[in-house]
């Protein structure tokens, strides 16, 4: 890629979780222009990289200009990375205590907590993945219940939660703040320069 590739706007990061967006804006600062938008997206299957990819295909087609999108996923290895990246429907439809449930007739409680960023400069250019791990286990929940999942996912090393966490320390820690920093890192090498007029 050519290094001082001039952006004539803005990154789109496309997302409709405001509490995803605060972390995402907490954790990228200034280093990277973007705005957000939500999209209706089709709920796609596969591995977390691939259906990444393909959501980043989808927006930079929409949008047509440059994107980025995000898949979370949260896995159990005793279930072999389910729920994985179904983890909100699970969510939804079973909550904390079904999420306990699943893992009940194992010993294994071990999970990880999964971000994959994924980057399109444009609707015709193959996207890039970013993919950032925090391994952890799966706990009854404890903390605030307004996060998805972070009430039932204790990161390794530390006695609280995700959701009992200060967001600051989790900002340090987590699978975004970890694929956030590939993302950084890729736009400071590829030398990206933007041409923003008040946005």
């Amino acid at each position: 890629m050519a290094s001082g590739l001039v952006l004539s706007r803005p990154v789109t990061f496309v997302t409709g979780n405001a509490k995803k967006l605060d972390e995402v804006r907490a954790i990228l600062g200034q280093s990277i222009p973007f705005q957000s938008l939500k999209l209706d997206l089709p709920e796609l299957q596969g591995e977390p990289e691939d259906i990444s990819k393909e959501k980043a295909r989808l927006a930079a087609v929409q949008v047509n200009g440059p994107v980025l999108v995000e898949d979370t996923c949260l896995c159990f290895n005793a279930l072999k990375g389910l729920p994985g990246p179904y983890i909100k429907w699970f969510l939804q439809k079973i909550g904390h205590q079904g999420l306990n449930n699943l893992l009940r007739a194992y010993d294994d409680k071990s999970a990880y907590a999964l971000c994959v960023f994924s980057f399109a400069i444009g609707p015709n250019s193959e996207p890039i993945t970013f993919a950032g791990k925090t391994p952890g286990k799966i706990v009854l929940p404890r903390g605030p219940t307004d996060f998805g999942w972070d009430p039932i996912f204790q990161p390794d090393g530390y006695e609280q939660t995700y959701a009992e966490m200060p967001k600051e320390e989790k900002n340090k820690i987590s699978h975004r703040f970890r694929s956030l920093e590939l993302v950084k890192s890729y736009f400071a090498e590829a030398g990206y320069a933007f041409q923003i007029n008040n946005v």
